[in-house]
């Protein structure tokens, strides 16, 4: 039965004498905007629509209660107002700082401040969210010249939120710049500046400055946490996860839901899923992105059936999926060959939980498709989108092209992503690598010529490896100059212990048709992840697992290399790539070479 609409006595005896007081203790009961509209009637009828404090309890209940239509109400309140005050205009930015239309703050402030209204150190804060909301890095300087024309560009509640700003328009530089003047940064600074760094891909600078917050005396939050945490997982620095993990149980954060999820996914991309389980099912509550995480985890370490039976299991406990979940499920079907599951789950997405797929999702699907070899298929679902396609979809059928070393198909495909960006140096060594496969060296000529007229630029292959706490990176490219004599001296016999064991350098992944074998082979040996394996053998004890973080697909040369290293070396090799973990051990992987 519906509740009974809120009564307001004085309507029905007009001659009741009525004080700013009694609407005053009306709003805080209201349960919509149609009975605060009521009370606002019952001000106009006994002349306070002009109290101040009255509007402003009126406003305040629409921020507090947001929506749409409710900071539509709420401006028209304000433009009631014969003579606002910032306190009033403060509200009303903060409610829009976290609107779909956080600029409209903007454009009042400036009207406020033609009626000679003042800002006070309230009132940068909620504007400067409002810019970072919006991604507005012009309007967010000129307010920073504004706080600083109005001595308060280091006041303590404006100095995070410029932080924030320029962390969340990709300028960290001037977000350092602006934490660095600060003689005594409080927590909310480190925070945003941390916090600023994580986002930005930053990880290193992150954790030296959660390293440097740890001999202050400013004690860290949650907050602090996740962003140390997110940190870690971007490195794959498991030794310090674990650190930051006894950290978080010593100091209480574990009551945190999120910095328990921040935990599961940490150590699922620093590759030790057993701990990331431990802490999934010793967790006393779990949301519905702390499933997400756990799925996301099974499933970019190709245990595609547990992922699947974690989501029937998370059904059972009535926790309500979202896009993330999803997003996790179709992974694990993509990485397991789970066509028709995949197929099966992604329409009870839409048609059971009303989810719309996102680019993401799509993605996955054309995954699903190109990995299975159904490479015109996954071409016919791309051309079919209800939305348009973007370069990112085509390059994940590109992928699947050279996987199935599908020349003809390939060239299509590149053709529709220079239409949209011609400027991925990726997509070019892509096509360039299945040409030379074919012996193709036309097409691997004019796809060099082409990269040079255009001035794209091929993105180096980075590995990196994590070693008593130092997390150590090395590029493909630069040859035997760029490695110490050890670690030289380490690949030349990790080579020749492979090729005893009946490794065969591919070639064919290098594509120099004028390039002799012997020094093809060479270059095979000094890739990235090849240089970051043999320096984990060198510098760790004998038996201890080595985890591997590259920037980019891990080529077939190298996933062979490997299984061969974890064969002769008695090793457990765990290789995190862009799209998901392999786990080497005793000669295979976790893959199953479906990858």
């Amino acid at each position: 039965m519906a509740a009974p609409p809120l009564q307001i006595s004085p309507f029905s005896h007009p001659k009741t004498k009525t004080n700013t007081n009694t609407p005053l203790s009306l709003i805080p009961k209201c349960r919509s905007l149609s009975e605060l509209k009521q009370i606002q009637a019952f001000t106009v009828k006994t002349h306070l629509q002009y109290d101040i404090s009255v509007l402003t309890k009126l406003i305040n209940f629409c921020i507090l209660n947001f929506n749409s239509a409710s900071m539509d109400y709420a401006h028209q309140l304000f433009d009631q107002i014969p003579q606002p005050d910032i306190i009033v205009f403060n509200t009303l930015a903060r409610g829009y700082a976290r609107s779909d239309t956080p600029l409209r703050a903007i454009s009042l402030f400036a009207q406020i401040l033609c009626s000679g209204l003042l800002p006070d150190d309230y009132t940068f804060p909620s504007l400067l969210k409002a810019c970072a909301s919006a991604k507005a890095m012009e309007e967010g300087k000129q307010l920073h010249c504004l706080a600083i024309k109005h001595g308060l560009s280091l006041n303590v509640y404006v100095c995070p939120t410029l932080i924030n700003l320029y962390s969340e328009c990709n300028n960290v530089h001037s977000a350092r710049r602006i934490f660095d003047k600060i003689q005594e940064p409080c927590i909310v600074m480190y925070n945003a500046i941390i916090t600023g760094y994580a986002r930005s891909s930053q990880p290193n600078e992150a954790l030296a400055l959660f390293r440097e917050l740890q001999t202050s005396d400013v004690k860290p939050t949650d907050v602090t946490m996740l962003s140390a945490l997110s940190s870690c997982a971007l490195l794959g620095a498991l030794d310090l996860g674990r650190w930051i993990h006894e950290y978080v149980k010593k100091n209480g954060f574990d009551k945190y839901v999120k910095v328990n999820t921040a935990l599961v996914d940490m150590y699922s991309k620093c590759g030790s899923l057993d701990d990331a389980v431990c802490v999934f099912e010793n967790m006393p509550v779990r949301d519905t992105q702390a499933w997400s995480a756990m799925i996301v985890g099974y499933a970019t370490h190709g245990h595609g059936s547990r992922a699947i039976s974690l989501f029937e299991e998370m059904k059972r406990a009535r926790v309500k999926p979202d896009e993330i979940t999803f997003l996790g499920l179709l992974y694990a079907c993509s990485h397991a060959g789970f066509v028709e599951e995949g197929f099966r789950y992604f329409s009870g997405m839409i048609d059971r939980y009303k989810i719309v797929p996102g680019i993401k999702h799509y993605g996955c699907m054309v995954d699903l498709l190109g990995r299975s070899g159904r490479l015109r298929d996954a071409y016919k679902f791309i051309d079919e989108l209800p939305v348009k396609a973007t370069p990112i979809l085509w390059r994940i059928l590109l992928s699947a092209c050279n996987s199935h070393g599908n020349v003809e198909l390939g060239k299509q495909v590149m053709e529709r992503i220079l239409e949209l960006d011609d400027s991925h140096g990726g997509d070019y060594v892509i096509l360039s690598n299945l040409c030379a496969r074919a012996g193709r060296w036309k097409d691997v000529d004019f796809l060099r010529k082409l990269m040079k007229d255009k001035g794209v630029v091929k993105i180096p292959g980075c590995s990196s490896i994590e070693v008593n706490n130092v997390v150590h990176e090395f590029f493909s490219g630069d040859g035997a100059s760029s490695v110490s004599p050890a670690l030289h001296q380490a690949l030349d016999k990790l080579a020749e212990k492979l090729k005893l064991a009946g490794y065969v350098p591919d070639i064919s992944v290098v594509s120099h048709a004028d390039m002799e074998d012997d020094d093809k082979e060479l270059t095979l040996r000094y890739h990235s992840e090849k240089l970051a394996i043999a320096f984990g053998l060198l510098k760790t004890p004998a038996g201890r697992t080595i985890r591997v973080v590259k920037n980019l697909r891990v080529c077939g040369d190298c996933h062979s290399a490997t299984k061969f290293i974890s064969l002769i070396s008695g090793r457990q090799i765990i290789l995190r790539d862009v799209q998901r973990f392999h786990h080497f051990k005793e000669g295979k992987c976790s893959c199953g070479d479906y990858w």
